[in-house]
């Protein structure tokens, strides 16, 4: 009985995430999968398009076995804490045998050994790091300077080690280094694998073939609407969209809450500012000072970047601020993740491999939201809390008629029977 475990967004599902599923089963033999899914809100900065719980259905209904949430206090984090978390409970659950990642590369020897370097920082390395940061760059860009400087003294040197940048200005190529990172810190026993990417790049905002980005969703349906993506996603992801769309009238984007963003950033001081993560000193003077500069949310975020500071970093900083996850609340908790396993949905495999989990794992398995009170753990009480909020944020930027409020006692994880 062999466990593939995805770390993943579908934000929305499609043909791209479909090949990469199904391509994961392929190469590892798996029988069972478990896709470790951002709720409501998203790496990059952002809220979902949709609910959790219809991308869950989704996944599960595309032929997923497992949907588990991974815990907002990790999926709007840099990409290193984004893979350390999702990592770490998928290792906690202790039945997953392989880890199944995207990369632009697909070729996973390199990137191990580019993450084996990051991990063991030669002091060759930290010292080029320390360097090109001192001269402003930002830390993508000085690790990838220094990463070039590394390989290039080595005196014999594979060709496949010729354009480093290429391979650290790819996405997924990002993400697979930081899981692979991960697994090592962690001394994990899953086994990694990584899938070549297919079809448009990542962040492609035009629908330039069947196999589109998720950016290019996004962007299509709010320019054109929902029948314009028909094409370009699976039977059953338009038909949860379209479900979606005609229960909350809107598709959520980060620009539904431009007011209470404005609002929160000129009631409060560069002080409390600097206490939110990712805002490292000064650039909570300059976000606050930009704020009173501009009002349309774009023009802010556009204002407010730089080569050191970057768009996704601000839209993270901006989604901290809305959930008030500051750094001493973050480092307080972290040592007691993972604390929980969250349900979306399930097919009958993944009700199996609930039931191996709760046999291998010490962790709690939540599939009532209620439930977590019973388990009288104060950690525990304070991860899932912000789960919570960031559901009731969620569906406040939907803006609908009707308030949908604490909708994660209300809706339960989806499962499929045959």
């Amino acid at each position: 009985m062999k466990v593939v475990g995805l770390i993943t967004e579908y934000n929305p599902f499609h043909f791209g995430h479909l090949h990469h599923l199904e391509k994961s089963k392929i190469e590892t033999g798996a029988d069972y999968s478990i896709a470790l899914m951002s709720g409501s809100f998203v790496q990059r900065g952002e809220p979902s398009l949709v609910d959790k719980w219809t991308k869950s259905k989704i996944a599960i209904d595309s032929g997923v076995d497992l949907v588990i949430e991974l815990p907002i206090i990790f999926s709007t984090q840099t990409a290193e804490l984004f893979a350390y978390g999702s990592t770490l409970l998928l290792d906690r659950l202790n039945i997953v045998d392989y880890i199944a990642f995207g990369s632009e590369l697909g070729n996973l020897e390199p990137l191990q050994e580019i993450a084996d370097i990051l991990v063991e920082e030669p002091p060759y390395y930290k010292h080029k790091l320390k360097e090109y940061l001192n001269m402003g760059h930002s830390f993508p860009v000085s690790r990838t300077k220094a990463l070039e400087d590394y390989f290039n003294k080595l005196p014999i040197k594979s060709e496949q080690y010729d354009d480093i940048k290429n391979i650290l200005e790819a996405s997924n190529n990002i993400l697979a280094i930081e899981y692979l990172k991960s697994l090592k810190i962690l001394k994990s026993h899953i086994t990694p694998i990584t899938i070549k990417r297919v079809g448009s790049s990542y962040g492609e905002t035009q629908l330039n073939s069947k196999v589109a980005s998720a950016t290019g969703i996004r962007n299509t349906i709010f320019k054109h609407g929902i029948d314009s993506i028909k094409e370009h996603v699976p039977y059953k992801t338009f038909e949860h969209l379209v479900d979606y769309i005609n229960k909350y009238k809107k598709f959520n984007t980060l620009d539904n809450y431009a007011l209470i963003i404005q609002y929160l950033l000129r009631i409060n001081s560069g002080n409390k500012l600097s206490d939110i993560m990712d805002v490292e000193t000064g650039l909570e003077n300059r976000i606050i000072k930009k704020s009173i500069q501009y009002n349309d949310l774009e023009d802010l975020i556009q204002s407010i970047v730089t080569k050191r500071y970057t768009r996704t970093r601000i839209q993270r900083i901006l989604i901290h601020l809305l959930l008030d996850m500051e750094k001493t609340m973050f480092y307080e908790l972290m040592p007691h993740y993972p604390a929980y396993i969250r349900v979306l949905g399930t097919n009958e495999n993944g009700l199996c491999l609930l039931k191996r989990i709760k046999k291998e794992s010490n962790l709690p398995i939540i599939t009532k939201f209620a439930d977590y009170n019973k388990y009288n753990n104060p950690y525990l009480n304070r991860i899932i809390s912000l789960d919570k909020k960031a559901t009731d944020l969620y569906f406040l930027g939907l803006n609908t008629v009707e308030p949908f409020m604490d909708m994660d006692y209300y809706i339960s994880p989806y499962i499929k029977k045959k």
